[in-house]
């Protein structure tokens, strides 16, 4: 009996009153639905960081065409190439030490941070009136805007363990939707007095700026989520980290307090060794360089002109494609995938979704060949497909990796994967950007000619993507005792 009562006394958690974790893991326990107002946080803090980072595909064509900085009209998806990556090169400088800030300071102030930088830069680039003045706004956009590495630690802390799939759902669905939404506000918006003449006149700002739009609106929306983040709750505890009820019960089950100690000790642990982790980070930035050179590569592909295997498309166009693929992106996070990820689990989901995305990717230069209202549903169809299978594989390495780690290194393990996706982000759209334009340069080639060049290669950087999501490469965390009934006291 005496044991009995010294389990229940261990087993006890412990909430500090000062301590904004507390807060959130004793209103954790005491509701097992989930918080609405949780998902709309966190929709609208990552929708508006992903906003930014694609919205000037569908016009960047035309931007880099207006800066008259190409020699040929063939080298201007390489020139285009470069603007897109320069904001994952600034962000790849900076999002370890914002996670390591995170974990210091909280997951708030970094959030808040990095919405301010969306407002100033994302103007600042709309502004742009050369080569160079984009190239440098999207540098220190990428760079100051650390939130989105936090915001994954925040998505797994929020929820109880057995929602963590729909908190991390929703980060991917807004940064998928961010990834769509984006584009087609940037091609239904960009060169307004072109498109809308009666509301936009000749010779006024809007045409001497065209590419403003698009971006003072997402700046705005920046704004209204910088206040609204006022009332973000933070899960960052503030109390001594040998103060948690994980650590009481491993004692009780050895009788000794040695265990204190070595979770102590932990608290130091080599991120990089952490093999779980690390392998599920290798994969992400696999399947991060494959997704951001196909998003440069679809709407550059798209615009370009049939003779150089293009649709010849508008950037309406674009926004049409893209808009479809976002609204079945939201149905499809929020109402099938957590369903779906408990009956098959995140890792068998992701290498299906790999597998079935390479036929599917390759048969898009077959689509170019299709005309008038078939080609329109049949590339609706395959947009479509592709971020949905696209969404799938980051949501399920979303969770491997906050799986991995304890609280007081989330925010650094999301550092180091934002670090390194951002790096492979940042060779992706040059990448995709100088292939797709030496691909157009051998539309006669024997070997894979034109366009089917460029899907191929997309092709092989996905391919080995699933190969690396197998054993023994791809390793998940074994849970601990603890971890399959206890959690932190606070």
């Amino acid at each position: 009996m005496e044991n009995e009562n010294v389990g229940e006394a261990l087993l006890k958690k412990t909430y500090y009153d000062n301590c904004p974790g507390c807060k959130v893991d004793k209103a954790k326990e005491l509701k097992t639905d989930v918080s609405f107002r949780n998902l709309l946080n966190i929709w609208m803090v990552v929708l508006c960081s992903a906003l930014p980072i694609s919205s000037l595909f569908p016009y960047l064509y035309f931007m880099i065409r207006d800066f008259n900085i190409a020699k040929r009209e063939e080298d201007i998806s390489a020139y285009a190439g470069y603007v897109g990556s320069a904001f994952m090169l600034g962000r790849s400088f900076t999002s370890i030490p914002w996670g390591m800030v995170a974990d210091r300071y909280g997951r708030k102030p970094v959030a808040i941070i990095g919405i301010i930088s969306v407002i100033i830069f994302n103007t600042l680039f709309g502004l742009s009136t050369s080569f160079w003045m984009a190239v440098t706004t999207r540098f220190l956009l990428g760079s100051l805007n650390g939130l989105l590495g936090p915001m994954k630690a925040y998505c797994s802390e929020i929820f109880r363990e057995e929602k963590q799939a729909l908190g991390l759902s929703t980060f991917s669905a807004a940064w998928g939707m961010g990834l769509i939404i984006g584009p087609a506000l940037g091609g239904y918006l960009a060169q307004p007095t072109v498109k809308y003449p009666h509301i936009f006149p000749k010779n006024s700002f809007w045409d001497t700026f065209p590419y403003f739009l698009p971006s003072i609106l997402i700046s705005a929306f920046a704004v209204v989520v910088a206040i609204s983040c006022i009332w973000l709750p933070e899960t960052l505890h503030n109390h001594p980290l040998g103060d948690q009820s994980t650590n009481d019960v491993e004692a009780l089950e050895t009788g000794s307090k040695t265990k204190d100690k070595d979770k102590i000790i932990q608290k130091d642990e080599n991120l990089f060794l952490n093999w779980p982790l690390m392998s599920a980070i290798i994969v992400y930035c696999i399947f991060s360089l494959h997704d951001i050179a196909y998003q440069e590569v679809f709407s550059l592909w798209a615009v370009s002109p049939r003779r150089l295997g293009g649709l010849n498309f508008t950037t309406d166009n674009v926004g049409d494609v893209l808009a479809i693929s976002g609204f079945a992106l939201i149905v499809y996070q929020l109402c099938l995938y957590p369903s779906l990820e408990r009956a098959f689990g995140p890792v068998r989901l992701a290498r299906l979704s790999g597998v079935l995305s390479i036929p599917l990717l390759q048969s898009y230069p077959f689509i170019a060949t299709l005309s008038g209202i078939t080609l329109f549903l049949v590339i609706n169809i395959a947009s479509l497909l592709k971020n949905l299978l696209c969404v799938t594989i980051d949501t399920g390495l979303f969770l491997l990796q906050n799986r991995a780690v304890e609280q007081y290194q989330r925010g650094a393990a999301n550092g180091i994967a934002m670090t390194g996706m951002s790096i492979f982000k940042a060779i992706g759209p040059a990448g995709g950007g100088a292939v797709l334009a030496w691909s157009q340069k051998r539309m006669h080639a024997s070997f894979l000619p034109g366009t089917h060049m460029v899907f191929f290669i997309l092709n092989v950087a996905g391919g080995l993507g699933v190969i690396l999501m197998f054993t023994p490469f791809l390793a998940e965390k074994k849970k601990t005792p603890s971890e399959h009934g206890f959690s932190i006291k606070g």
